[in-house]
């Protein structure tokens, strides 16, 4: 197999890289958005049909790690991998028009998904629809919502029959921001990036309203897809860190010569040097399955989340202890990256939940999946260091 990228995919990521360093580190100016849209990056995953670009998982993944090594916080995942994504599969023609306004950058939309008690599972939805004369009624509350405090529309999941959890019964529905009933709790997380929690309280739409095909399936396929973006978006990040502190310990100078000659602090770096080609290959795995069947894709996702939760959490926590003071400082950007890493190690379900959900999709396909379970952590000396 060549896993070599092309020189399409090569001239996207340089292309992005430069962009982004020389217009945005640093600088986050008011018109990226638009900018994101001139320059294609909004239009990347969709067909040709909705008025895009017709990139693939790999395109994205590129494009996804410079955002990270650029401490994006536009609500690209939010918008255009979310909510995009499953209107892209679920919509009809009348619904997939807002594709074509993502694509310019007229419009941010925002999936609606997670809930308290959810602990990570997709199929875990409390909101409730229920018919009411030609339309639907929402109730029910949605919390942690990527992006939602700059979304002017929602993708809603909803309970349309049955119980919390079940999996035949939910529905997705596309719900005005400024609907009557919709209330929206914006905040920063401490990275950066736009949440909200978002409360409906009898909020009625109209029966077009609800995307058709199988919700639950869609949204597994969209999370799982997003996860291995953010996982990318992780990689570009640590990627920065483990090369701005070799570069640094070559340079700070204790005891009359740089630190990165002793070797407590060379057997650090190289952990973490370890930790981002493990990285990258999880990456990899994630992107090359995510068109395979769902217990495949599943599994992969749910490898790069785990493996680049640990890397993140090694890498960025190194990072600092070995800057020292000036790690936390603002002089260095050392802690907006470990800010970054936190955040994403908590999104869409921690490290342990994907432990677990691959353990589990390993035992059902009659996969024990051992390479990943029994993987060793950092050895105890260097977690503790």
């Amino acid at each position: 197999m060549d896993l070599s990228y092309s020189e399409e995919q090569i001239l996207l990521r340089e292309s992005a890289a430069r962009f982004l360093a020389g217009e945005y580190v640093g600088k986050k100016p008011a018109g990226a958005w638009a900018k994101f849209a001139e320059l294609g990056w909004l239009a990347l995953p969709f067909s040709e049909a909705d008025g895009g670009l017709g990139g693939g998982p790999v395109e994205t993944a590129l494009l996804m790690e410079t955002f990270g090594a650029a401490l994006v916080t536009e609500p690209y995942v939010a918008t255009v991998l979310l909510a995009g994504g499953l209107i892209s599969r679920l919509g009809d023609e009348t619904q997939r028009a807002v594709l074509a306004e993502i694509c310019e950058g007229s419009a941010k939309l925002a999936f609606a998904h997670g809930e308290a008690g959810a602990r990570g599972a997709p199929a875990h939805v409390s909101t409730t629809a229920r018919k009411a004369g030609d339309g639907w009624l929402l109730e029910g509350r949605k919390i942690a919502v990527l992006g939602g405090g700059l979304a002017g529309m929602f993708v809603v999941s909803a309970q349309v029959s049955g119980a919390v959890a079940d999996r035949d019964g939910i529905g997705l529905f596309l719900v005005p921001a400024d609907a009557a009933g919709v209330d929206v709790l914006g905040y920063a997380s401490v990275d950066g990036r736009d949440f909200a929690d978002i409360t409906l309280s009898g909020v009625t739409v109209d029966k077009a309203a609800r995307l058709g095909g199988d919700a639950l399936a869609a949204i597994e396929a969209v999370l799982d897809n997003a996860t291995v973006a953010l996982c990318a978006d992780a990689l570009g990040a640590l990627c920065v860190l483990v090369d701005a502190t070799v570069d640094y310990a070559k340079t700070r100078v204790q005891f009359g010569r740089p630190i990165g000659n002793f070797q407590a602090l060379q057997h650090r770096m190289a952990e973490m040097a370890v930790l981002r080609e493990e990285a990258k290959s999880a990456v990899l795995l994630g992107v090359l399955k995510a068109d395979a069947p769902p217990a495949e894709r599943a599994r992969a996702a749910s490898t790069a989340k785990a493996k680049l939760g640990r890397a993140a959490r090694f890498i960025g926590q190194q990072a600092v202890q070995i800057h020292g003071g000036m790690g936390v400082t603002e002089e260095l950007n050392i802690g907006a990256y470990f800010k970054r890493l936190t955040v994403f190690e908590i999104l869409f379900g921690g490290t342990e939940f994907h432990l677990r959900r691959y353990a589990k999709l390993g035992l059902a396909s009659g996969i024990l999946g051992k390479s990943l379970l029994s993987a060793p952590a950092p050895s105890r000396v260097l977690q503790d260091a």
